[in-house]
């Protein structure tokens, strides 16, 4: 039976004990309560139970030690019980080894007192709240390495970063909890290793509360539940001041009051950040950049957690070892003190972050915490780029969705791209897609963001629009995204790099796709330019023969005019012209297009020509487009009709001018017509000038330099709009310039009645030189058959004829003097108006228009205009 119980493992112990200190049994019954403990615990070390990684751990170790030849005897002897069953945990054995074999000396290679040893594997049972933290699947053997380890996965958490780091996490035993370093040297024996684990005698303390009512255990364990937000027995959560308070009734000295209502802010910084994270973890519409947030939190609160429980612990086993708090090494609020000021400012910032982060989501809030990153501080910054990087992985993975597949998933609207789904296919370039500002976070520019909007529009663009089959992955190569938060911490860490890179691959690749497909398959290009040939009259023999054949057709009044009829004719001009030789394509969609009919109006009035567009190119050909284009063609068409009109005045002056010498009367008629009729070509011929060479030319210039420039089809339509209102402005169509067409409508109003003048003088004039050679050949017939020429009755009849014409000459000259005041009237006060433009292209159209100070002499305002911007030019000079 004796020896059954020396053979038993309470004996067994107790003699290892005994061996290992060099004392009797009586004296290490301290260290033998604390071995039972440690055995009877949970306690494991948290690295992967790999006997394989242990065993080549240890060949590392003495291949460092120069033992070659112990590392081959260990080699063989670790097959050999490998072969054999008579241990069933060697990986235990072998980790126990390595342990022993260490070098206590070295701070990063050994572990502390008892207080380091529960730091580094503490039992399940010892978490105070149920936020466990999962131990990590592997890590690294040596103590060194752990801690490296520990510091690229979880160090983010300052919480942890008291010390040194320990088997179980970044949450390390505090330094006081260490006694002092042995001076013993590498000789040391295996018992005095092992018994610097196990715990020293204290010295009493300096500091005696045995005059308060309350014991500083008390009040450390108090400490520690308010750190959790419990309410302790002394000390509670005042609800009217919203702070841990210290029962009134309690007896404190003032040093130990203010430590202990220093010490309660972390419960009340817990408190606002549990609140935080309870409240919005079960709110859906928080969204998932919000649940992101909530879980970094919770992942520090953890870390936070993980302290407390070591503290818990430490004040455990001294109960259970009967220590009191003013033995050196136990738990005072001194001490707590010190260990706790690191997770206060860390808790303060989550504090600070939670309050500026109410109220926002998705990118909004990824740019509130960005904004805190933005200190001088490492570990706080360290912090709130573990918390973004986080924040930001769900703003990743929806931007590498959008910009390579072109899918927008954003349930809750937390991305910075919105889409309206009650938008048509025709205005989805326009309408469908934009940006919230808001969410826009702060680390992503305004040129980055307008560039993730349009590689998923054109995305969606070339599927809906142009139908195109095209995988996103063949129009660019899908990089890496980010998967996890430390593929966006990397992502973060290199925004002007890799990010940008990113961005400008897929922007460039997919532009460019879409506007070779539009160029290719829907002749954008082309259709550009027929807009210039015939919209803005450029293709000229068309134009004029078209206004050849339509002439007889819109000299009737515009009610009698039939749209099939007008069509026949364009063909026919088409047909007859250098039009012929355009694409099918584009000639099928040119067509004729009546005005809304106004009393008294012609044909001139309320024809023009259409263009139709449908499908990819109503994108930048949009309705506000085509009526630009529908505004200006009427206006040019106006002015050429102006033109083709005064072409028709100056052909029946010469084609007249001969026949009219035989009647001197209306010699000077005549002269007041041809010098009519020469203002108003000179005006005609320098307005076409100025339309079509200083506006037309020179805006379709630009334009066609910037399309062939275009990196992607927004910089298209935007060329394509400036060139739109460039035309508008400059051809006297916009709002400023109502005046100026008011005018210049009046002054091509008085070319046509000039027209009408001028034909109702010439009809008069041939008709009475009709009459008169009529007379004469009369008389020389007479004369020829030997009679009279004319009797006195015709003669007295023939001159009263004469007379009567020779009576309305003076009226003809009065109607030409009354129209020319009126036209140059308008023409001056069109001059004026020039003058006084903002735009200088119009103030030269105004010495164009008065070259010789013809209209200078007769107006007084365009002399003072004239001069005051002539002053006003030499003064910039």
């Amino acid at each position: 039976m004796a020896t059954l119980d020396q053979k038993s493992p309470n004996v067994l112990l107790q003699s290892l004990c005994c061996r290992i200190t060099g004392k009797s049994e009586a004296e290490v019954a301290h260290q033998f309560q604390y071995a039972v403990r440690v055995i009877g615990s949970n306690y494991a070390p948290t690295i992967e139970r790999d006997e394989f990684l242990v065993s080549e751990k240890i060949k590392k170790e003495l291949l460092k030690q120069r033992r070659e030849a112990d590392a081959a005897l260990f080699s063989e002897l670790h097959r050999k019980l490998q072969t054999q069953s008579v241990l069933k945990h060697r990986w235990s054995v072998l980790y126990l080894l390595l342990s022993l074999s260490e070098d206590p000396r070295k701070p990063s290679s050994r572990v502390g007192n008892y207080g380091a040893l529960f730091a580094q594997a503490l039992p399940r049972d010892a978490h105070s709240t149920p936020f466990y933290c999962t131990r990590p699947q592997s890590l690294a053997l040596g103590y060194s390495e752990r801690g490296a380890a520990l510091s690229a996965s979880v160090g983010t958490s300052g919480i942890s970063s008291l010390g040194v780091y320990t088997l179980n996490g970044p949450t390390p035993t505090p330094q006081s909890l260490l006694p002092p370093q042995s001076a013993a040297g590498g000789g040391q024996s295996l018992g005095s290793r092992l018994a610097w684990t196990l715990p020293v005698s204290c010295s009493p303390s300096t500091l005696s509360i045995d005059c308060l009512n309350v014991s500083e255990t008390a009040l450390v364990r108090d400490i520690l539940y308010v750190f959790q937000g419990i309410d302790g027995k002394f000390i509670k959560m005042s609800g009217p001041d919203n702070c841990y308070k210290i029962d009134s009734k309690v007896v404190l000295c003032k040093s130990l009051r203010d430590t202990s209502s220093r010490l309660a802010e972390l419960g009340w910084l817990h408190n606002k950040v549990r609140k935080y994270t309870d409240a919005r973890s079960l709110d859906r519409a928080f969204g998932l950049v919000g649940q992101s947030f909530c879980a970094s939190l919770h992942q520090e609160l953890k870390e936070y957690y993980r302290l407390l429980s070591v503290l818990h612990s430490q004040l455990q086993v001294e109960d259970d070892q009967g220590m009191n708090v003013c033995t050196e090494g136990s738990l005072t609020l001194r001490r707590l003190l010190v260990w706790m000021y690191d997770p206060k400012v860390r808790l303060k910032t989550l504090a600070a972050l939670v309050d500026f982060c109410q109220g926002r989501k998705g990118g909004e809030l990824a740019s509130a915490v960005h904004s805190y990153g933005k200190t001088g501080d490492p570990q706080m910054r360290a912090l709130v780029h573990h918390i973004l990087s986080l924040v930001s992985h769900p703003i990743l993975n929806f931007l590498y969705r959008w910009i390579y597949d072109g899918e927008l998933e954003d349930t809750y609207h937390e991305f910075f791209v919105a889409s309206d789904p009650n938008v048509k296919t025709d205005r989805l370039w326009h309408d469908k897609y934009s940006l919230r500002k808001s969410m826009i976070p702060t680390f992503i520019t305004m040129d980055q963001a307008r560039k993730v909007l349009l590689i998923g529009k054109s995305i969606n663009f070339l599927h809906q629009v142009c139908h195109d089959r095209t995988p996103p992955g063949k129009i660019t190569a899908a990089s890496k995204s980010a998967d996890t938060p430390k593929d966006a911490a990397e992502l973060l860490s290199d925004l002007e790099g890799a990010f940008q890179e990113k961005i400008d691959a897929a922007y460039f690749d997919t532009s460019k796709y879409l506007l070779d497909v539009l160029n290719r398959n829907y002749l954008l290009l082309e259709h550009l330019q027929a807009m210039r040939r015939y919209l803005l009259l450029g293709q000229g023999d068309f134009i004029r023969h078209l206004m050849d054949l339509l002439k007889p057709e819109l000299a009737r009044p515009a009610t009698t005019l039939y749209q099939h009829n007008l069509t026949g004719i364009l063909e026919t001009a088409v047909r007859a012209t250098n039009a012929q030789f355009d694409n099918a394509e584009i000639l099928k969609r040119l067509d004729v297009r009546l005005l809304e009919v106004s009393p008294g109006d012609t044909g001139w009035d309320v024809f023009s020509l259409d263009y139709h567009v449908d499908g990819p190119i109503a994108t930048v050909f949009t309705r506000e487009c085509m009526g630009h284009y529908l505004r200006v063609f009427n206006f040019l068409w106006r002015a050429k009709r102006m033109e083709y009109t005064l072409t028709d005045i100056w052909k029946g002056q010469m084609c007249n001018a001969k026949l009219l010498k035989t009647m001197p009367e209306l010699s000077g008629v005549l002269h007041q017509c041809h010098i009519l009729a020469s203002e108003m070509v000179h005006f005609i011929h320098q307005m076409q000038y100025y339309i079509t060479f200083e506006v037309l030319e020179c805006s379709w210039d630009e334009l066609w330099n910037k399309v062939q420039q275009a990196q992607d089809l927004d910089h298209i339509i935007a060329a394509h709009d400036v060139f739109l209102d460039t035309i508008i402005s400059r051809c006297l169509l916009d709002s400023n310039s109502r005046s100026l067409l008011n005018q210049l409508r009046a002054i091509f109003d008085q070319i046509i009645e000039f027209q009408s003048a001028q034909d109702s003088l010439y009809r008069s004039a041939l008709e009475e030189l009709t009459l008169r050679l009529q007379y004469e050949e009369k008389k020389r017939q007479r004369d020829e058959e030997g009679q009279w020429a004319v009797t006195e009755e015709q003669e007295a009849e023939e001159k009263r004829r004469i007379q009567e014409f020779q009576d309305t000459i003076p009226k003809m000259c009065s109607q030409l003097r009354i129209l020319t005041h009126f036209y140059q009237s308008i023409v001056q006060q069109f001059l004026v108006l020039l003058m006084t433009s903002s735009d200088e292209s119009l103030r030269f159209l105004s010495f164009r228009l008065d070259f010789n100070e013809h209209y200078r002499a007769r107006e007084p305002r365009l002399r003072a205009s004239l001069g005051a911007n002539r002053g006003r030019r030499l003064s910039n000079i």
